[in-house]
């Protein structure tokens, strides 16, 4: 970088560009919703078939083509910004450095050079002191003996131009720099000259989004970040007071940070966990296409104390070594993300509203926060929380659970506005006899849960006070119970199921309104009396040694019929076990919908 060119460049140009690729994202962004939301739901609500399925499998290429664009003009305007940031401060460094020197009559070269004048001394008897040409050094060591040199001149124009040469020096280096370092970053800002957005597509827009990112720094930096564990409430404030192009650069450049902030509208939430949903995805098959399957023959017999019996093959054993427990997760996780991008692909299906992905992560045992409908907006909210062995492999379940009880609030009252939501925000005990008896995965998930809550108030821009029900499931319900007992729940009722327990021994234990707080345990359910001796609670006043759960009537709950009710038209069956309390056409998830919408007149009780 030149000092003509540093001087002349105009960093608003390239802010004026990042602001085109962002009104380009957005295009795409609102394109591919209404592609998602409007086309195929349109579709969905009225049409079936194959015809329609081959219909909907294009529609969804092209909106991919949208939502990658939308990311890539995101990086490509954070980018630009990034770098009109940095060459604006080596810019303002270099005009200040030359105002200087025209300040003191000095002359600047092309190369950077600073030419001062003859200096006359003070008696005004000596000649004056000869003028010079210094050219300025950003090596500590060359400045060090440039200043020396300079001190021993007896024209103080020496050192004075010295130090203004060094500057401009400086700021060229920073300028050469930051050309250095975006020039590349930039480059790489470029799509393959096709229509189809592969797994490799994303990945390399992960990569972008991250090199893009770390050499953003200095730009993002001059933007207020969240507060550090901050309040879903001051997430919400702290995202109100940024600007558009702020924001826009947050969600761009950190959409895992913007995804997970409880208190931001759930829009916003929805595309930053989209793009990390693309962007794992694409990791994780990518990931697995690179390793061994398993093994064909995983099973051989061999005779053991003259009995045959079945063991791993040596071939298989060795696989399972090097590769089992990565190939096992990965597959895990994609078979959940598959079942996520199933309920995207539902959206309008018997009404079904669009779908929103409030949370998400493949790591470990997997989150995933699912929403029907747009919970900020819906005056009726439900949060389901699963149980024991959920997690991302298996969410395809706990999603299912949650469109069904949408589907039924629909037909309990037509045109209410409600959302359901599932949430796998914590990690669920994932063995029934290992795991399930201890308590600290539900107090360790009850902060998560209550902070959720909480969200949903911070981000809610409906009419009046929304209605909130927390529901459980099995496990879940014990930590709606350690949420309760341990803070405040914000929610209006609550809504347990197959509950072992839930830590405390009475209904007005559980943070709600006297008389809302509501139990169903099916026919031939075995976990809630086994989980009593676990999770059960106990009331002061029957002594020690009693371990209560919601379905024991001195606990206070209001016992929801499960079993089948009725006959012909507008008849429910019955529910029996431990999963099928959500199951279509049973009492069980008519009783849970009249609850979420506030028809408690009309919930029916065990004869």
């Amino acid at each position: 970088m030149d000092l003509t060119t540093l001087k002349n460049l105009k960093p608003s140009e390239f802010e004026q560009a990042a602001d085109g690729y962002r009104a380009t994202g957005t295009m795409a962004s609102a394109a591919k919703d209404e592609i998602d939301n409007v086309v195929v739901a349109g579709m969905n609500k009225s049409l079936s078939g194959e015809a329609l399925r081959a219909a909907v499998g294009e529609l969804k290429k092209l909106s991919a083509n949208f939502h990658y664009t939308q990311v890539e003009c995101g990086s490509a305007a954070v980018a630009l910004n990034g770098f009109a940031y940095d060459m604006a401060a080596a810019r303002t460094k270099l005009l200040s450095a030359l105002d200087d020197a025209a300040a003191r009559k000095f002359t600047v070269g092309t190369d950077g050079s600073v030419t001062y004048p003859e200096a006359q001394p003070d008696n005004r008897v000596e000649k004056p002191y000869s003028g010079g040409s210094v050219t300025g050094a950003t090596d500590p060591t060359a400045q060090a003996v440039g200043r020396q040199s300079a001190n021993f001149d007896p024209n103080p124009h020496h050192a004075e131009a010295l130090a203004i040469a060094d500057r401009i020096a400086a700021a060229l280096r920073e300028a050469t720099e930051a050309d250095t370092t975006w020039e590349p970053k930039i480059r790489a800002l470029k799509a393959d000259d096709d229509l189809t957005v592969s797994q490799h597509d994303w990945a390399d827009a992960g990569s972008d989004t991250q090199g893009v990112t770390q050499a953003a720094d200095h730009y993002l930096d001059s933007i207020k970040p969240p507060p550090e564990h901050g309040s879903p409430q001051q997430n919400a404030d702290w995202w109100k007071g940024l600007t558009a192009e702020e924001r826009d650069a947050y969600l761009s450049s950190h959409p895992d940070l913007v995804g997970k902030l409880d208190g931001l509208p759930s829009e916003i939430r929805d595309e930053a966990n989209r793009t990390v949903f693309e962007e794992k995805r694409a990791e994780y098959q990518i990931k697995l296409d690179s390793i061994p399957g398993p093994p064909a023959s995983e099973w051989t017999w061999i005779n053991a104390g003259g009995y045959p019996s079945k063991v791993h093959t040596d071939e298989w054993m060795e696989w399972d070594k090097k590769y089992g427990d990565q190939y096992r997760h990965l597959s895990a996780s994609l078979h959940g993300m598959k079942s996520i991008d199933d309920r995207f692909a539902d959206t309008g299906k018997e009404g079904l509203p669009e779908a929103y992905l409030l949370g998400f992560s493949p790591e470990g045992n997997g989150r995933a926060i699912v929403a029907n409908g747009n919970p900020d907006t819906a005056q009726h909210q439900a949060v389901y929380v699963p149980g024991t062995t959920s997690n991302l492999d298996g969410i395809g379940g706990d999603i299912n659970r949650m469109t069904e009880l949408w589907r039924q609030t629909n037909e309990a009252s037509p045109g209410a506005s409600v959302s359901t939501i599932s949430w796998l925000g914590y990690d669920a005990p994932q063995n029934i006899v290992k795991d399930a008896p201890f308590e600290h995965y539900a107090y360790d998930g009850a902060p998560a849960y209550r902070q959720f809550m909480d969200g949903l108030d911070a981000s809610y821009s409906g009419t009046g006070e929304p209605h909130r029900t927390a529901i459980g499931h099995s496990y879940g319900t014990t930590l709606i119970g350690a949420a309760a007992q341990t803070g405040d729940l914000n929610a209006d009722d609550v809504i347990l199921a197959g509950s072992p327990g839930v830590k405390v021994g009475s209904a007005e234990e559980m943070d709600v309104p006297k008389g809302h707080v509501w139990n169903e345990e099916a026919e031939d359910d075995p976990v809630p009396d086994i989980g009593r001796w676990g999770h059960g609670g106990s009331q002061w006043k029957l002594g020690g040694g009693v371990f209560l759960i919601p379905s024991d009537d001195v606990f206070g709950a209001n016992q929801m019929n499960t079993h089948a009710e009725g006959s012909g038209p507008g008849a429910t069956s019955g529910s029996e076990g431990h999963s099928e309390y959500w199951n279509r056409g049973t009492t069980a998830l008519k009783n849970q919908a009249l609850v979420v919408v506030g028809e408690y007149g009309d919930v029916t009780s065990p004869e």
